[in-house]
């Protein structure tokens, strides 16, 4: 039989008529000659519940023992729902990470999937199970220990399975109804995109918007997964969503695809660091052995051998940032004047593979910008994306008013709807 496999997030299980709905969407595509797999994250708010737990043992405590925890969360729900989708008379039973087995690499928290075996599913299939569900985020290392995938992993395990099994589609079911040109929230005229290719939707997710975890869109562009995001709300059961896949011809025709912002977002300035080789690999080097995400990076012109160096990272990196800046300071690898910070801003970018193809876009993003007196502190660009770093208090502004200029409102009659 044709296989697809189906994966639900938080708010799509979290409780047990919202399980039900799920499996009602599960039902209607085994009625249609499919096996399934179902890969399930933990009910909303169960996985912070877990966290909350483990911390509140110790502020130092054992990754393993971390995952070991906080992956049960997966295991209730993929329970639940094969109890679910028995009470409906389809052959289905739950599967843990290391029964499938899921292997990945031994760095707990933010595993890696390095490998799927098929058989065990497989040989289940062949006995007449129908669904197997998977719980998501979870898998097993070489030690024989639970490992976990970081947040938003079950994208990742449900886009690897599809991968390992060349399943015909794969189907992430959220609170939305699809990818958007940017969040429904702040701009109404938002409309749902029918196709996006695989980077503008990695740059996208990479940028803020939350609708995919990036390793599962990697995931998906290296193997080719036929991706599909879907609402599990929509009581119409619309099957289209949006389709995530390789580039086509047509799709250069529109130069931008959506709009991301990120309101966590903090500046920091070295000023006066001396302007010579290695300077920048002692900053960047520093930052990076703490797990501090730089992303935006700026050096000013140099004046009598010093120079001023400005980049961003998450506002929740910033205190690790100042220590291990400070950590080089003092300990004598880099002499700088002052460390500003700013964490009232925030990243709003443009996304499209069409401007490979286009000029100008830089051009008319900054008129644009600067007709509403919105100042830019930061800019960084790629093939296919240009992001600025501006006050926070313009960030929502900013989102609309590049959203109409670039022609991605949706016209009046067929708005999208606020979620």
């Amino acid at each position: 039989m044709p296989l697809l496999v189906m994966k639900f997030g938080g708010t799509s299980v979290a409780d047990l008529s919202r399980i039900r709905r799920a499996a009602e969407r599960v039902s209607d595509n085994v009625t249609n000659g499919y096996n399934i797999i179902v890969v399930v994250s933990a009910m909303a708010g169960k996985t912070n519940e877990l966290i909350a737990s483990v911390t509140g043992t110790s502020a130092v405590y054992d990754a393993r023992e971390y995952d070991a925890i906080v992956s049960t969360g997966e295991n209730i729900t993929a329970g639940l729902m094969a109890l679910t989708l028995q009470d409906m008379s389809i052959p289905a039973r739950s599967w843990q990470g290391w029964q499938v087995p899921i292997n990945t690499s031994m760095v707990h928290a933010s595993a890696r999937i390095e490998s799927i075996p098929i058989e065990n599913i497989s040989r289940k299939f062949t006995d007449g199970m129908r669904v197997a569900v998977v719980s998501g985020f979870q898998g097993l290392s070489a030690e024989g220990r639970i490992t976990t995938l970081g947040r938003g992993g079950s994208d990742t395990t449900a886009v690897a399975l599809a991968a390992a099994f060349n399943a015909e589609q794969c189907q992430i079911y959220t609170d939305v109804s699809g990818v958007y040109t940017t969040d429904p929230r702040i701009c109404s005229k938002a409309r749902k995109l029918d196709r996006i290719a695989y980077e503008e939707m990695l740059e996208l997710a990479s940028l803020g918007a939350k609708i995919l975890q990036t390793r599962s869109i990697e995931l998906a562009m290296r193997y080719h997964v036929n991706l599909r995001v879907m609402s599990s709300f929509d009581e119409n059961h619309d099957v289209h969503g949006t389709l995530v896949c390789d580039e086509e011809k047509d799709m250069e025709n529109k130069v931008v695809a959506g709009v991301a912002y990120s309101r966590d977002e903090a500046k920091l300035t070295l000023t006066s660091v001396a302007d010579r080789p290695g300077i920048a690999a002692i900053i960047f080097g520093a930052l990076g052995d703490v797990g501090v995400n730089v992303d935006m990076i700026v050096q000013n012109i140099s004046e009598d051998g010093r120079t001023d160096m400005t980049f961003s990272c998450p506002t929740n990196q910033l205190p690790l940032a100042q220590k291990a800046l400070d950590a080089i300071k003092f300990g004598g690898k880099l002499n700088y004047s002052e460390l500003l910070t700013d964490v009232d801003v925030a990243k709003v970018s443009v996304v499209g593979i069409g401007m490979r193809s286009h000029t100008g876009v830089a051009a008319k993003m900054f008129k644009v910008l600067s007709e509403e007196g919105i100042n830019i502190k930061v800019i960084t660009t790629s093939e296919i994306k240009i992001s600025v770093l501006i006050d926070r208090k313009y960030m929502e502004l900013a989102v609309q008013i590049l959203h109409h200029a670039f022609g991605l409102d949706a016209v009046e009659n067929n708005s999208v709807k606020s979620h």
